[in-house]
């Protein structure tokens, strides 16, 4: 027995995704393809007739789910297989990352009235959803709502007019993505909006974010990059794919040494799809220094993303961007290697040498922006930390001596004549 989801890209179907016999299938609309304007919807899926099997259809589709705990709270609040992605997307593969939505068949784009399209939420109900979040992910099953976003921790897409937070109903685009804190660990949304607004500092391009505080409980509002206001003024859907969905890698894989991409993978990719390719190329090796020198030890590759523009694609903006080596019960462990490393005290200048050789860099060029960051980075840190919202705070502190220390050590093993024979460690991970 088949079982059927319209796939809508922006307000164009163009391809249909099928459960049979428990694989996923994804089909091109034949009308899609006769398009002289059709595009495709993800780069791991060429415009063809031909169906997708479940090994080519599955990590694109399932990468626009949640993953882990939340996984399988949502599962189980709609009493589905955690393994079904295609019972998930029914139920909540409606405002997704980018501009992808599912459908039944037959269904048409919802568009809500304007003053029917937000649910705006007073400070009470704000602090209601935060409790809400960790046993009800995405606000499961919550009339109205079908939300998801990927990744592992909480969050919920929601509609930011400058002053009130609202929930998108019935298909409406979200503006922001709300991040509450991580209970396991200390001051995470501040922790995250430190390297954000010092991601802008250093002028990175990054998500814009900003710390909210609502009857005594922060949270994060995240800009969404893949959102913008037309001419209009009505909110419209870019689409996006992270670089996990562009490879053809299943999310459970992010990780390079469970056997997802490396940097060498990523750097090609974006080589592959964005033109021209050097200002783009160049902006990912600023994400993978600057990562690296803050202690961003999950940047994998779903941490990555392409922003689509009709045919041609850029490098999106640099989010989730967590200093999780100043957490000791977290890995010192780096998502993606560095010159063959993955611990961050172990990188040389050969190492660098070594990365810059792997994604086709000149080891100069590679080492002059690595320098150049390494120097620059702990005085603008130390500025960003002592203005209003910041000062204070014992986790910035110790995400600004981790900087001083990983900055100093890569400005010395790179500077140093023979340093790179030496053993140096760290004394913060």
């Amino acid at each position: 027995m088949a079982h059927e989801l319209e796939v809508w890209l922006f307000a164009d179907r163009v391809g249909s995704l099928y459960l049979t016999e428990g694989r996923l299938n994804f089909r091109y609309n034949p009308d899609w393809l006769s398009r002289p304007d059709a595009v495709t919807l993800s780069s791991s899926f060429p415009l063809q007739a031909e169906a997708f099997d479940d090994h080519q259809t599955r990590p694109f589709f399932a990468g626009l789910l949640p993953e882990g705990q939340l996984r399988r709270l949502i599962a189980q609040h709609f009493q589905v297989s955690r393994q079904n992605d295609f019972a998930l997307l029914d139920h909540i593969g409606g405002e997704c990352a980018g501009a992808v939505t599912l459908l039944a068949p037959g269904q048409a784009l919802s568009r809500p009235a304007p003053g029917n399209d937000v649910q705006w939420l007073s400070d009470e109900e704000i602090i209601a959803v935060l409790d809400e979040l960790p046993h009800r992910p995405m606000l499961a099953g919550k009339e109205g709502l079908r939300l998801s976003l990927a990744g592992a921790q909480d969050k919920l897409p929601v509609i930011f007019d400058g002053a009130r937070v609202g929930l998108p109903l019935d298909g409406t685009p979200s503006s922001h993505i709300l991040k509450p804190a991580i209970r396991t660990l200390e001051d995470t949304v501040t922790n995250e909006g430190f390297c954000l607004a010092l991601a802008e500092v250093m002028q990175l391009k990054p998500a814009r974010s900003k710390v909210h505080s609502v009857l005594g409980r922060q949270f994060l509002l995240v800009e969404r990059y893949d959102r913008f206001i037309d001419a209009q003024g009505h909110r419209q859907r870019l689409h996006q794919e992270d670089f996990c969905q562009a490879l053809g890698v299943v999310p459970e894989m992010k990780y390079q040494h469970e056997g997802g991409p490396d940097l060498a993978q990523c750097f090609d990719l974006v080589r592959r799809m964005t033109r021209p390719s050097a200002p783009h190329v160049l902006r990912l090796l600023d994400y993978v220094i600057f990562n690296a020198l803050i202690g961003n030890h999950d940047a994998h590759a779903k941490n990555f993303s392409l922003l689509r523009a009709g045919k041609s694609a850029v490098l999106a903006p640099l989010y989730d961007t967590l200093s999780t080596a100043v957490y000791p019960a977290l890995t010192h462990k780096m998502a993606m290697k560095i010159g063959g490393k993955y611990t961050f005290s172990e990188v040389q200048a050969r190492h660098w040498d070594q990365f810059a050789e792997a994604v086709r860099l000149g080891k100069a060029q590679a080492r002059k922006r690595v320098l150049a960051l390494a120097k620059s980075l702990p005085t603008s840190a130390r500025e960003l930390h002592s203005q209003d919202g910041f000062a204070g705070h014992a986790v910035v502190e110790r995400i600004v001596t981790l900087i001083e220390q990983r900055c100093a050590l890569t400005v010395r093993r790179l500077s140093a004549p023979g340093a790179d024979a030496g053993v140096e460690t760290e004394p913060v991970a």
